[in-house]
């Protein structure tokens, strides 16, 4: 016992000045990086669990486009932006249905509702490319349906004359500014999802409670009060890819790439920053 416990006092104060709030009493030695996700599971086809994983994303995207894209066409119907919720109001509901929807199925499937996220963890190896696939597949079938639903809802009158919650690159920016905008802001929301849900730091602050939906929600929160006047902010390809099925005008698609090739450029570099510069992974010495 005398050897554990200096041990415990070395990790605590071989480097006082560095060890973040909390952590003083935890060592490298009680967290064991867990190995890659295979490319290639094909076992997982047969297991109801990859199925269920599949319909929660689902579920999931339908619900975050039917509240979402409902929210932003209230605002765009009023006369006055004072009668509605604003645009402080979309983005809380963006935020607040991604903090809600995360909390409800990250236990399942992990809660990802955006094929950037899903994009960004595999290239992490935190999943394989066949349950990658499947989300992204299952996460643009929802957000279909859940656009549907609201051009239902509304007509197809007032839901075209409305805009449909289409995302476009706004009058007086270039498609540059809005590729720019979709990859900064989607960065910030993958590189937020790998601090959050970062397996090592959960165990190394255990003890301190994190809810890890909390800071994903906000992300998206202030990602769209800073980016909703340039492109509307998609940051989500399945999100994007929905509104502009049911809407179906050509502005919607001439600008649909951006909302494609943008995120998953920004969930690309927010993988390799996580696991190279924050997280060093490449550089460890093997067992």
């Amino acid at each position: 016992m005398e050897g554990k416990e200096e041990d415990v006092k070395l990790g605590a104060n071989k480097f006082p000045e560095r060890q973040p709030i909390g952590t003083s009493a935890q060592t490298d030695k009680d967290y064991k990086e867990p190995p890659p996700a295979p490319l290639f599971e094909p076992g997982e086809l047969k297991s109801w669990s990859f199925y269920r994983a599949g319909i929660a994303e689902f579920v999931a995207t339908f619900l975050f486009l039917y509240i979402t894209v409902l929210t932003v066409m209230g605002v765009s119907s009023a006369k006055t932006k004072c009668t509605t919720v604003g645009i402080q109001g979309i983005a809380w509901a963006f935020g607040g249905m991604i903090f809600a929807l995360v909390y409800c199925t990250a236990g399942i499937s992990g809660g990802h509702i955006n094929p950037a996220v899903t994009f960004g963890l595999f290239l992490a190896r935190k999943l394989s490319l066949t349950r990658a696939i499947f989300y992204i597949v299952m996460q643009c079938l929802g957000a279909i349906c859940g656009a549907g639903v609201v051009k239902g809802f509304q007509g197809n009158g007032r839901y075209e004359m409305l805009g449909g919650g289409a995302n476009v690159v706004a009058q007086g920016y270039t498609k540059g500014d809005g590729l720019g905008a979709e990859i900064i802001g989607t960065f910030v929301l993958v590189y937020t999802v790998f601090s959050a849900t970062d397996a090592k730091r959960n165990a190394r602050d255990s003890h301190v409670p994190i809810l890890a939906p909390l800071p994903i929600g906000f992300a998206v929160f202030l990602v769209h009060l800073a980016t909703i006047p340039i492109t509307g902010t998609g940051i989500n390809p399945a999100r994007s890819l929905g509104a502009a099925i049911v809407f179906n005008k050509q502005h919607a698609w001439d600008d649909m790439w951006i909302f494609w090739v943008g995120p998953f450029i920004g969930a690309a570099l927010a993988a390799v920053y996580h696991q190279i510069v924050i997280r060093a992974i490449p550089f460890k010495a093997r067992p």
